[in-house]
């Protein structure tokens, strides 16, 4: 056991997860790199870490299964100690298409993945940190998306929705556990360089969109996680319920 603070970062084998892994780590947190099913991913950014003078493990959990979410957190109390920030960022989408193209397999997998994954992410983070519950406080922050205000029409309504739910968990969370401690706030990435693109079937989408955006660029990882980072630390800390929209000025 450490004396650090710890951080569990969901879905952080890639992109900005383990963007926001690395610099936690690099800021004396212990962190969990968390992951679903690319272990060789998760490990060599644990293994980057710990190269470089940190404390990390890598944990296999399916953020959408309850099992799952316990034994994550049960295994960060046993190896690293009571964690002090979740960042919840473990998301998918799936191919561009219409609404009207969508399965209901489809649709749910989006939701219990991108919603019900943070919600029991939450559960446990609270249960640990609260002072209700004899805890010293913490720090929630979720990854919404600037698709939570576009709706991302004819490509992903469902991960906008989503998203569209995660704001709306972190302003109600954010209020009940207040007196208690904890803060909880969201960063909302827009178009952001990530391997994530091509799980939508377009792996250069950012390109195609730049222009779009007010900056003429797509976002990177590290501006992400830098945001992140100044929401968890004590630089934000009567900041709760806030939103941080990092689009580029789209």
């Amino acid at each position: 056991m450490n004396n650090k603070k710890v951080a569990i970062i969901t879905g952080s084998g890639r992109g900005i997860g383990a963007a926001t892994a690395k610099l936690f780590a690099t800021n004396g947190y212990a962190v969990c790199v968390n992951y679903k099913l690319n272990a060789s991913a998760a490990n060599a950014v644990a293994e980057e870490i710990k190269a470089s003078g940190g404390t990390c493990i890598a944990v296999q959990a399916d953020v959408s299964q309850e099992d799952d979410v316990t034994r994550l957190f049960d295994t960060v109390d046993h190896q690293l100690g009571v964690v002090s920030v979740l960042v919840n960022n473990a998301g998918i989408l799936r191919q561009q298409m219409r609404l009207e193209d969508m399965s209901a397999d489809r649709i749910n997998a989006i939701l219990m993945n991108n919603v019900t994954g943070y919600f029991l992410c939450c559960r446990e983070a609270v249960k640990r940190m609260s002072t209700r519950h004899g805890g010293v406080g913490g720090v929630i922050v979720n990854v919404s998306s600037g698709a939570a205000r576009t709706g991302s029409p004819n490509e992903y309504i469902d991960y906008a929705a989503s998203k569209g739910a995660i704001d709306t968990l972190t302003k109600g969370l954010s209020v009940e556990v207040a007196a208690e401690n904890i803060r909880v706030n969201c960063v909302r990435p827009g178009l952001i360089h990530t391997d994530m693109h091509a799980d939508g079937g377009e792996p250069e989408r950012v390109e195609r969109l730049k222009s779009k955006i007010p900056m003429q660029r797509g976002g990177q990882p590290i501006e992400v996680a830098e945001a992140i980072y100044w929401l968890a630390s004590d630089q934000s800390s009567f900041a709760t319920g806030n939103f941080l929209d990092l689009t580029g000025g789209l």
